[in-house]
């Protein structure tokens, strides 16, 4: 990977966050970090300086943590939002290494996490998601796809270091348009998974207690 540019950063970061972001290492150790995290289970919409704080992030927050971080070590601070059915949506962080498009994630099944920069359009990669993308029922659930959003447009609401939960870019993300991954008449085809590969991905699933 070539060495990028350090970008000037949002100057409401203090010192130790930047020094603690920095020592991630790019898309690698941001993706690292999301992997040790525990994984939010409750109705937050936490801003990446208090995912730091607080070690925990559900999908939302684990994007726009690792949008935040990616922007520190030089890529723009992409996310894109991916629909389902029957299921809940997910949200992912995206970078590009040598015009090839990697991501960042968190998730409670263990199939539907990060990608390395190996694939040549924003569609393949996303694609790459369809096995892992699943519900309890153990039907294939996702469906479209966003565009890649620049959090940049979010910058003056401090999207990075609010304490005010962050549901604006959530909102945000209801409102754009959504590409088809499948036809209905392929949607109404699929099979669902098998069992090997149900449990595999929920490998480290959390639940709720009653």
């Amino acid at each position: 990977m070539a060495a990028r540019k350090r970008v000037s950063t949002n100057p409401e970061w203090t010192s130790g966050e930047l020094r603690t972001l920095r020592s991630l290492k790019g898309p690698c150790g941001i993706q690292r970090f999301l992997n040790d995290l525990t994984y939010n289970l409750e109705g937050t919409a936490r801003s990446p300086r208090y995912v730091l704080h607080h070690r925990t992030a559900h999908c939302f927050e684990g994007a726009l943590f690792a949008a935040s971080a990616l922007r520190i070590h030089g890529y723009p601070a992409l996310i894109v939002d991916f629909e389902a059915v029957r299921d809940t949506d997910h949200v992912i962080a995206v970078f590009r290494d040598h015009g090839l498009w990697g991501s960042i994630a968190t998730s409670n099944y263990s199939g539907v996490r990060g990608r390395q920069p190996v694939y040549r359009s924003l569609r393949e990669l996303v694609m790459s998601y369809f096995e892992g993308y699943f519900n309890l029922a153990g039907e294939r659930t996702l469906r479209t796809y966003s565009r890649p959003v620049n959090m940049k447009m979010f910058d003056a609401l401090r999207w990075e270091t609010c304490a005010e939960p962050v549901w604006f870019v959530a909102e945000y993300l209801f409102t754009i348009s959504h590409t088809p991954l499948l036809s209905d008449a392929q949607a109404r085809g699929l099979a669902r998974i098998d069992a090997r590969t149900k449990a595999a991905g929920l490998v480290g699933h959390r639940r709720k207690r009653r």
